[in-house]
């Protein structure tokens, strides 16, 4: 399949001089597009899906919150609503989203809204907030972000820099100039000079653009609410992994490292999960002779799967064992607490007050 998106690339020019030339309308003027008082920071990738956006942005929640009055504004990608919504803590992935609804039944304190157009989006949130965290926005130009977070997958650099449908960029990679803040993501934990380097190389950032190293650390095992998890994994274990994300092999990486067997139920990005998916995992795992055996799925994964799950006649997940394997966004070589402080330092200087809740 490789080789042939190679036969692609005359749509890639096409799609290429598109862009080039929607981008060029942005930054001359020609299309208006929207700045605030307040600050709004933007998170994103160039290419499609995978580079660890909700962990990012579950950081920036993690690390603001508590002195903020802090909303996160998504597009609410494979919903079935229209228009602007903010999410209750019932909020489902079919009314908001995967994304949105993971961040709401996480950290039911804050405001996670979705809406199309983000200027609308913002203009609706803003008086009532103090930060606003753009997810998956980088490509949103009718918004003028007051700081933008730009990921790059690890694993992702060295493939060729070509654009859509022949390669994964959504543009051209001289578009990382509007990043002040650059994040190489799911880095290895023993990231060497040598590979810190060739990264640096690759992505050559500019002199005002700020580089850091992450990877990602993988927590216990919890329950579907959220609760801690009553099984372990080991050697002996089996797996039904269920997954519909870009990017599923770091993952199994870390699981293989507890078991080697798994059984893989993948399905493409932001899928959402059929009575069909869910009768062949649910018949599998009973047909399954091992002793000790747990269905498994990542917390994106996890919005999708209830709201189907619960509603189908098929055994429920609180009557079979069904984990969910949560993820943080961990800087390498301690450089955590300055990222820490340059987001900071931005949000107070653009902050009049401090809205403490």
């Amino acid at each position: 399949m490789k080789y042939l998106r190679w036969l692609l690339i005359p749509f890639s020019l096409l799609y290429g001089l598109v862009v080039i030339i929607r981008n060029w309308f942005y930054d001359a003027g020609f299309f208006k597009s929207y700045q605030f008082d307040k600050p709004v920071i933007a998170i994103g990738n160039l290419d499609v899906g995978g580079a660890g956006k909700s962990p990012m942005t579950e950081y920036l929640i993690r690390l603001l919150k508590d002195k903020y009055k802090l909303a996160t504004l998504s597009r609410g990608y494979g919903r079935k609503t229209k228009g602007y919504l903010t999410a209750t803590t019932a909020a489902t992935a079919t009314t908001l989203g995967d994304e949105p609804a993971q961040f709401k039944h996480k950290f039911p304190d804050i405001t996670a809204a979705v809406c199309e157009k983000r200027v609308e989006g913002l203009k609706q949130l803003l008086p009532a907030h103090d930060v606003i965290i753009l997810d998956d926005a980088y490509q949103h130009r009718a918004v003028t972000p007051g700081l933008s977070i730009l990921l790059f997958d690890y694993h992702r650099l060295n493939e060729p820099h070509l654009l859509l449908p022949a390669g994964n960029l959504r543009e051209p990679y001289s578009g990382r100039w509007r990043a002040q803040v650059i994040v190489v993501t799911k880095c290895p934990a023993t990231l060497t000079i040598d590979q810190k380097e060739n990264a640096y190389q690759e992505i050559a950032p500019l002199p005002y653009q700020q580089l850091f190293f992450s990877d990602i650390a993988y927590q216990p095992l919890e329950r579907l609410d959220g609760k801690p998890a009553d099984s372990a994994i080991d050697k002996d274990t089996t797996i039904f992994l269920l997954t519909g994300i870009a990017n599923a092999q770091p993952l199994i990486q870390y699981l293989n490292g507890f078991t080697t067997h798994i059984i893989h139920h993948n399905y493409p990005d932001h899928h959402p999960f059929t009575l069909k998916n869910i009768a062949k995992l649910a018949a599998e795992f009973v047909a399954c002779k091992t002793e000790k055996k747990l269905i498994i799925t990542t917390e994106k994964d996890a919005q999708r799967l209830e709201d189907s799950w619960f509603r189908s006649p098929l055994p429920t997940a609180e009557s079979l064992p069904v984990f969910v394997v949560p993820i943080k966004v961990e800087f390498l070589n301690e450089s955590g607490q300055q990222f820490d402080q340059l987001i900071n330092n931005y949000v107070r200087e653009h902050t009049t007050y401090n809205s403490i809740h």
